[in-house]
């Protein structure tokens, strides 16, 4: 009987002893799952967060380069009598930052919001942009308004007589719409040049005041870089009065003077 009980004891002894290294080890597990979740748990997080950091980083930050959209072959320096390459005047296209920018042009006292698109247009954008900097549109006279088959209102031109430019001419022509007569829509703004000549765009553009099926010629169509997109409405009375002398396309019989021009 003794060493029944000896024995009955020393079962109870080691039985106890499992259940207490049992025990230890479900507390181990419940705490090791529970580490498991919270690791996960911040590892997800991270991730979140690396992923939410790469987006921000190349959605805005440095990430994107201003320049990206930027893929086209500007017009060749001019050379001088001497040979050499003429001052690059053409302002860079980099200014354009690749995005889109809104602004203000008044004509008779009268502003007319725009939108330019800059990744579509980055040239003609940045021409725009650098010309507005230095007020290079103040006080001109829209030359000329079209009133029959095509309908625009043409500014820029500092001489007002629709063959001056900023000092020099830039190409090539970007965003025009496809199609041998495609339609330039009410409000574009688009870059006005010589006929057949991709590298003459300087510092005269037009006004889309109805929508227009513009002819393309040899060199394409013509370079839309935005648009008015509030305020056209106040060049009713200029494009209702017509063109000096009764004819459908010359100098506006409503002077249309160029104010001021300021880029966002």
């Amino acid at each position: 009987m003794a060493n029944k009980s000896k024995i009955e004891a020393s079962a109870r002894k080691s039985i106890k002893s499992f259940e207490e290294k049992q025990n230890i080890a479900d507390h181990k597990a419940v705490i090791r799952a529970k580490d498991n979740r919270l690791a996960l748990i911040i590892s997800i997080g991270l991730f979140a967060a690396a992923l939410l950091s790469q987006f921000v980083y190349f959605s805005f930050g440095p990430g994107i380069s201003p320049t990206r959209c930027i893929t086209l072959t500007p017009t060749p320096q001019e050379t001088g009598p001497d040979g050499k390459p003429k001052p690059n005047l053409v302002p860079d296209a980099a200014i354009s930052q690749c995005k889109d920018w809104t602004g203000t042009i008044t004509i008779n006292k009268k502003p007319l919001q725009f939108t330019l698109w800059g990744e579509k247009a980055p040239q003609a954008v940045a021409n725009f942009i650098d010309l507005s900097s230095v007020d290079f549109f103040t006080g001109n006279n829209c030359h000329r308004l079209v009133t029959s088959g095509i309908y625009v209102l043409q500014c820029g031109d500092p001489g007002g007589t629709g063959t001056g430019t900023p000092g020099y001419t830039f190409g090539p022509i970007e965003n025009a719409p496809a199609g041998s007569t495609p339609t330039y829509k009410k409000g574009w703004l688009a870059m006005a040049r010589s006929a057949n000549s991709a590298s003459s765009q300087g510092s005269q553009f037009f006004i889309v005041y109805k929508d227009s099926k513009i002819p393309s010629d040899a060199a394409g169509g013509y370079t839309v870089f935005g648009e008015i997109t509030s305020g056209l409405d106040t060049l009713d009375n200029v494009i209702k009065a017509g063109v000096v002398g009764g004819g459908s396309d010359g100098k506006p019989k409503v002077p249309a003077v160029i104010n001021s021009t300021k880029v966002n």
